[in-house]
């Protein structure tokens, strides 16, 4: 069968950040070896997305599209959706190629499977969460009923929707086959972000109020060893010259040791390359954290969220203020950068509140002026999602109504603090100036 698996766009622009699409790539290898004709393509990397998508649909005749959505709206507080360029490359697909089968997947379209194919008639199908197993079995099973993990079908006028599956093995996880779509239009393409991700784990064990990654890839932490993630990083670093890598995992430094072994596999294989991740404040000491930068970490991305203990404790972090001030210390006592996001306007919030959110924003410049190696400070409302906690809160509190339509941008931020973000931001704005440019605002 002839396969085309199609990033739609995930960026808000041409010039954003992007990032290799990992997830087709994977995908794609998995179909190729069950006997599949397979062609990728990454809508995020032309001028003209739509002119190379009707180029390659009426070159390669698929009879099998499969349209990843990454994510549904760009990040940072903007109130646009990426929906509307998903639906131009489903329909133009649909146009062209009307005997084709359209399935859809990824992380934005898990969110919101049985919305989004009510929207688009023109999809066949979806897959919910992991598709290794499923998208293949279902293109084994096409013209006769299935009953496969995470997919939505059609059932009449009615939508469809079997629970995913959140157990792939990743002791036996197979690396994304990168010689079916090249690596080298990726390198050097970001200025912030490293574009080359790597998978060590899937799962996430916390509760926080506004997170869907549990619901994306379960609670339970499912590893790779450290081997095995090493060999794919060297492999990258000796075959494609890649420098930088992300980790990819929702949260890098879980389980206590399997980073740390990680890191140690990089230094015996004497690997001169840079990463980054997500940390979790209260799993840092001085011992791990100085593993970390000496295997190659180039930036501790935190995200406490809460400015606060309220904060904290609203938003079921499970972590005090004194953790990420602890963190804060160690971080700021290295030689690499950290960047800190944070959550503002979240339930409950006062004039307390955001007098000791503003006494802690103070206290992390003070720890990093020193060295001054405080990359930035995220300053977030809370992107409203299905099935969180934050979601019941926003409708028992009238933020939102039972005929709010999430699927596009809804942020937790009522009177009388929703410009908070905005003069928090001129706070830390005017902080991270001054102490770049050496200058004593006490």
């Amino acid at each position: 069968m002839r396969v085309l698996m199609v990033q739609t766009p995930s960026v808000e622009t041409f010039t954003s950040e992007k990032v290799y699409p990992i997830g087709i790539v994977l995908l794609a290898g998995v179909l190729k070896k069950k006997g599949h004709q397979v062609e990728i393509l990454d809508l995020n990397l032309d001028h003209d997305p739509y002119g190379v998508l009707q180029e390659k649909l009426l070159e390669f005749r698929p009879e099998v599209v499969g349209f990843s959505l990454r994510n549904i709206d760009p990040l940072g507080n903007k109130n646009t959706s990426l929906i509307p360029q998903f639906t131009a490359a489903v329909r133009l697909t649909a146009l062209l190629l009307p005997e084709a089968l359209l399935i859809a997947g990824g992380t934005g379209f898990s969110l919101f499977p049985e919305r989004i194919m009510q929207e688009l008639s023109e999809l066949d199908y979806g897959i919910v969460g992991e598709g290794e197993h499923s998208f293949p079995a279902l293109l084994e099973s096409l013209g006769y009923p299935v009953q496969l993990p995470g997919l939505c079908y059609r059932e009449g006028e009615e939508v469809r929707l079997l629970p995913p599956s959140t157990d792939i093995d990743m002791a036996c996880y197979l690396p994304p086959d990168r010689t079916l779509w090249d690596i080298k239009p990726y390198l050097d393409l970001n200025n912030y972000t490293p574009s080359i991700g790597i998978e060590t784990k899937r799962g996430c064990p916390f509760n926080c109020s506004y997170c869907v990654y549990p619901q994306l890839q379960g609670r339970h932490l499912r590893r790779r060893s450290a081997a095995d993630v090493v060999d794919e990083v060297e492999f990258l670093h000796k075959e494609y010259g890649v420098k930088q890598f992300h980790f990819n995992d929702p949260v890098i430094n879980i389980p206590r040791g399997h980073l740390e072994g990680i890191c140690r596999e990089i230094l015996k294989r004497k690997l001169k390359i840079r990463w980054d991740g997500f940390f979790r404040e209260d799993h840092l000491d001085a011992e791990n954290i100085a593993l970390f930068e000496e295997a190659g970490c180039e930036c501790f991305s935190f995200s406490p969220d809460g400015l606060c203990q309220e904060a904290l404790d609203v938003l079921g972090k499970q972590e005090t203020e004194d953790d990420i001030l602890k963190a804060a210390r160690l971080a700021a006592s290295r030689d690499v950068l950290s960047v800190y996001h944070f959550m503002v306007n979240v339930p409950g919030e006062n004039q307390r509140t955001i007098e000791k959110g503003v006494q802690m924003l103070e206290r992390i410049y003070d720890l990093h002026a020193p060295k001054r190696n405080l990359g930035t400070i995220v300053l977030n409302n809370i992107r409203i999602m299905p099935g969180t906690r934050i979601e019941k809160i926003a409708r028992e509190e009238g933020v939102i109504t039972p005929d709010t339509d999430l699927l596009y941008p809804v942020y937790f931020n009522p009177r009388p603090y929703d410009t908070l973000r905005y003069r928090l931001e001129s706070f830390h704005f005017c902080k991270n100036v001054f102490m770049w440019k050496g200058v004593d605002d006490k």
